[in-house]
């Protein structure tokens, strides 16, 4: 009987040394949308996403070439927001890629691509410190209509914060980022 009352006063003050060492709100709260593509079209979903951002929208992502996408996102610097994107440097030898770019950048959004060619695989946005997302998707209209994709919506302050921060930190990474130059 000892044993038993020992074992359990054990497992209970493991349990309170858990609660402790877990901080309140670390990410736990956090509230994912999944959308499947082609199924839940997940570019519409993004795309609506980028119309509600207020202060910022940071973008990285491999490919974009969805003209919905390049519309919101000029929408979005239109009115204010602080729109940014890093991408490929291979990639934008694509023809469709270019022509997306340069719409970009007439709009005054400020884009880098990255000096380490062909590595360049996150698909991400972070939008106000209050919604990402991830997933494998890229923001083309194939992988809003065809491809077997995923979108994870994450709506989560502390996680956000944090895509925020690394976002950032690739942004002011002049080794691996340069600005992208038109041709």
């Amino acid at each position: 009987m000892s044993a038993v009352l020992a074992h359990s006063i054990v497992r209970s003050l493991c349990l309170v040394v858990l609660m402790l060492a877990v901080p309140a709100g670390g990410g736990w709260g956090a509230t994912v949308e999944v959308y499947y593509g082609p199924d839940d079209a997940p570019l519409d979903r993004l795309t609506a996403l980028y119309r509600h951002a207020t202060r910022y929208l940071y973008v990285a992502a491999y490919g974009l070439t969805s003209p919905r996408a390049v519309e919101a996102m000029v929408a979005a610097k239109k009115r204010g927001v602080d729109v940014r994107l890093i991408t490929d440097a291979q990639r934008t030898e694509d023809l469709k890629q270019r022509t997306a770019l340069q719409t970009l950048h007439l709009a005054g959004i400020p884009i880098l691509v990255n000096a380490h060619d062909g590595l360049m695989h996150l698909k991400q946005v972070v939008i106000d410190d209050e919604v990402n997302t991830t997933g494998s998707m890229n923001h083309t209209t194939s992988g809003n209509r065809y491809n077997d994709e995923r979108l994870d919506v994450i709506t989560d302050h502390a996680i956000t914060v944090k895509a925020r921060e690394k976002f950032m930190a690739m942004w002011n990474d002049h080794t691996r980022y340069r600005v992208w130059e038109t041709h």
